[in-house]
């Protein structure tokens, strides 16, 4: 498949773009953290999303979404890469609908897609238990009882973990840390009986969370798909979720380069504008040639996610491991070209690494991606 956009993907991108600019533009972001927000987004943003129809975009039609697919629902994360923007988007309408539609039984996404696709719920996906991603280091237990489960644990870096109605949790219900096996997912109210949730605060503004879980009671009902075969439809959520935070981060490199490129016009250093000095010029050039890269592969795994594609998952760690790299080329090149007054609050070009650096690590950073590309590559 070629690697442009159709009409109505593109159509989608310019409609992202313009609704993000009034909306959610990066000023909103420094009015929601100087108010001390502790969602980092207007009350009103996620209904605005949702009645444009982003929330139903990778729900099936038959649970009442939009099924618009991947590539469409990849230009508006890159669209809020440019502008910063925090909303459920991402733990919600990408990580909540994957891992409900991956491992789901029919009852489940009856109930749970449709009131996604309408905007009634919100979710968060709980997975690592250490600073360090690692989905098969997962020591949280869910015992079985008469009529359900029992769960224990603690998770840690939870996106929208303060405010998710539902929390997607994976618990271990066999086998130990680091064994594939044993590994189950289920679906918790987060004003459960037992959970304790405290929010971080992060250095990119954004809503996180701590979790603990104190004998937190679940019926058989809260389980999402079968009993200890849940890595499978986790690792196909991290994917997916790895997929949107590459094109994200797409989207913040590129934003870096356009307000670093109109700042090298118009910057006068000893009389001359400093965009004509050769070794800045060398390093532009470079940086755009990496982005230009970026957007190629980016747009090949959202095509290889809707075509079902075997390889989806090397292409994913590609991308994220790719994407990591050239978001700090960019974010560290924007700082640097900006001098001193880039470094400072009054200036926005900051907060882009600011968000940059979590979105690199969340769900494995360069080095984890380039490993497991190997693994998965059969090196």
């Amino acid at each position: 498949m070629a690697l442009v956009l159709n009409e109505e993907q593109q159509m989608l991108k310019e409609s992202a773009q313009g609704f993000l600019a009034e909306f959610a533009p990066v000023a909103e972001m420094r009015k929601q953290r100087d108010a001390g927000s502790e969602t980092g987004y207007a009350s009103n943003l996620w209904a605005q999303m949702v009645d444009m129809g982003w929330a139903a975009i990778l729900v099936p039609e038959a649970y009442g979404g939009l099924e618009f697919g991947h590539v469409g629902m990849g230009q508006i994360v890159e669209q809020t890469g440019r502008t910063l923007t925090a909303s459920p988007l991402f733990a919600t309408a990408i990580l909540g609908v994957t891992a409900i539609k991956t491992a789901g039984s029919e009852e489940q996404k009856t109930a749970l897609l449709g009131a996604i696709a309408s905007g009634e719920i919100t979710t968060a996906l709980a997975v690592d238990e250490t600073a360090h991603h690692s989905p098969t280091q997962i020591s949280m237990t869910a015992k079985k009882q008469a009529g359900g489960y029992v769960l224990d644990g603690a998770k840690r870096f939870v996106a929208d973990g303060c405010t998710a109605d539902k929390l997607i949790v994976a618990a271990r219900t066999a086998g130990d840390a680091g064994d594939v096996k044993g590994i189950s997912l289920f679906v918790v109210d987060r004003t459960a009986a037992g959970v304790e949730v405290e929010r971080t605060d992060m250095v990119d503004c954004r809503n996180y969370a701590n979790i603990s879980f104190n004998n937190v009671e679940v019926s058989e009902a809260a389980l999402l798909g079968a009993e200890a075969k849940g890595f499978g439809p986790l690792s196909a959520t991290l994917d997916a979720g790895n997929v949107y935070l590459s094109a994200e981060l797409l989207g913040i490199a590129q934003e870096s380069f356009d307000r670093t490129l109109q700042y090298l016009k118009e910057r006068k250093q000893f009389g001359v504008l400093i965009g004509s000095f050769q070794g800045l010029q060398h390093r532009a050039a470079d940086w755009w040639g990496e982005i230009e890269l970026c957007k190629s592969v980016v747009l090949k795994v959202l095509q290889a996610m809707d075509e079902g594609d075997a390889k989806a998952p090397i292409l994913a760690s590609i991308a994220k491991a790719k994407l990591s790299e050239v978001a700090e080329l960019a974010s560290n090149e924007a700082l640097q070209m900006h001098g001193g007054i880039g470094m400072t609050d009054e200036y926005e070009i900051g907060f882009f690494m600011k968000r940059a650096r979590p979105a690199q690590t969340m769900f494995g950073d360069k080095s984890y991606h380039t490993d497991r590309f190997a693994l998965l590559a059969g090196y």
